[in-house]
């Protein structure tokens, strides 16, 4: 054990003493966050240019109130009140009659604007959208421009469109115009969790749940697993098949039994993933605590993810240093890096269907296969709707048989690896190494 203890000080050491580590610990959950990051600093860069849309009009009684709903717009939101700078794009709108003659060819004639930057885009409004039931083919609305698929000018015009046609629609059958506005009324329909009954007895009226409860805490446990997984039990492959390549592994296993020497490299990326873990545990928690906000910090999960972490490395370590003994040099190990690491990316696909629901049959069966069971039980743990206590513990006991099997299989494939030269790493053989010895 002493022997191990040192292989695993001699790899912890060589990993967080250096300044890589210290750059990776700040960068990684930049690199992991970066699309939220970039969303949250970049939210006030908008292209405040003017944009200017040309209004084709079948119908008569739709392009008047696309203007005035422009205008509104324009005087409530450009201009930020408080400073004065322009902060969003004014909307102007030009009313230009059809050509119903040769609908096409105008159609290309104000294309060709676009293209020459003279319009932003131009919105076609059939004939009868008013009531589009006598005849859909003429009830259409085109939206044309360079993006329109992911243009906020579309979504905005939708709105005000279909507002207009609603109390329209309303206004045809009798309804007069206050009333259309009460039918016509949105009401937001509120996200509460349970009533429940404090300690004294007392029923507590549900409280309002939280996206960043629901969704947020989830997530960043889960990819913060991910993280460490990746830079706790990846290295191992890479590590093991440079020591091999260079020698140095001979010269250990001079004074090191084979799986000695294995155990120590896997136990020296666990402590540098516990490491990193820590901080950024510590860091959230005083981070949520400073800000007001410790009713999101998820106490209760910690302790799992911890227990998690520790087997998910000793469990893909285990076999990522056995596949990096069977290789001879970087190119075998870019060959086996991939499938190797299947097991911790095929979560990332499931992860929006278990999260939407962690109680179904096909969350629970996909949490309790030991290799997806770290990362995915995890995330169904932390979901507010909760799962029966049963099923982490039994995870739990599925993940330590399947680490215990990965490090016999890996011991017994390290072994017989780690000093052959020359052969290819091949699935027959790694299989056979594993089974016979």
């Amino acid at each position: 054990m002493r022997k191990i203890l040192r292989v695993a000080k001699r790899e912890y050491r060589t990993s967080v003493r250096t300044k890589g580590f210290i750059i990776a610990l700040i960068l990684m959950p930049v690199m992991m966050g970066g699309s939220a990051l970039a969303m949250f600093l970049f939210r006030g860069q908008v292209d405040t240019r003017d944009k200017k849309i040309v209004v084709l009009d079948h119908s008569g009684q739709v392009a008047d109130v696309i203007m005035q709903a422009a205008e509104a717009r324009n005087e409530a939101e450009v201009i930020d009140k408080e400073t004065g700078k322009k902060v969003k794009p004014a909307y102007i709108i030009e009313r230009v009659e059809p050509d119903v003659d040769d609908p096409l060819a105008h159609r290309l004639a104000l294309s060709d604007r676009i293209r020459r930057g003279e319009l932003h885009a131009f919105l076609e409004i059939g004939p009868n959208v008013v009531h589009p039931e006598k005849d859909w083919e003429t009830a259409k609305i085109a939206y044309y421009a360079k993006n329109a698929a992911i243009d906020t000018i579309r979504g905005w015009m939708n709105g005000t469109i279909n507002n207009h046609l609603r109390r329209v629609r309303l206004s045809d059958v009798g309804v007069q115009p206050q009333q259309a506005n009460e039918i016509l009324t949105w009401l937001e329909i509120a996200p509460l969790g349970l009533v429940s009954v404090d300690e004294a007895g007392q029923i507590k009226e549900a409280q309002r749940s939280s996206e960043a409860e629901a969704v947020g805490v989830p997530l960043i446990l889960f990819f913060l697993l991910f993280m460490m997984i990746m830079m706790g039990a990846m290295p191992q492959l890479q590590s093991v098949m440079e020591e091999k390549n260079q020698r140095i592994a001979e010269v250990l296993l001079g004074s090191l039994k084979p799986f000695e020497f294995m155990a120590g490299k896997v136990l020296g990326g666990l402590a540098v993933s516990l490491t990193a873990a820590s901080v950024y545990v510590a860091g959230g928690i005083f981070l949520l605590r400073r800000l007001g906000l410790a009713a999101f910090i998820p106490y209760q999960i910690i302790p799992w993810f911890f227990a998690f972490l520790v087997l998910a490395i000793i469990m893909f370590g285990s076999i990522l240093a056995a596949l990096g003994a069977t290789c001879n040099d970087a190119k075998d190990a870019q060959n086996l890096t991939f499938p190797a690491m299947i097991p911790v990316f095929i979560p990332m696909f499931l992860l929006m269907p278990v999260l939407q629901e962690p109680a179904s049959s096909f969350a629970t069966a996909l949490s309790l296969f030991p290799p997806f069971t770290p990362m995915l039980m995890l995330l169904r743990i932390s979901a507010p709707a909760g799962i029966p206590l049963w099923q982490p513990w039994v995870g739990l006991i599925g993940v330590i048989l399947f680490a215990l099997l990965s490090i016999w299989a890996g011991g017994r494939v390290f072994r017989v690896a780690i000093l052959m030269q020359g052969m290819p790493p091949k699935l027959s053989n790694i299989l056979r190494w594993a089974v016979r010895g």
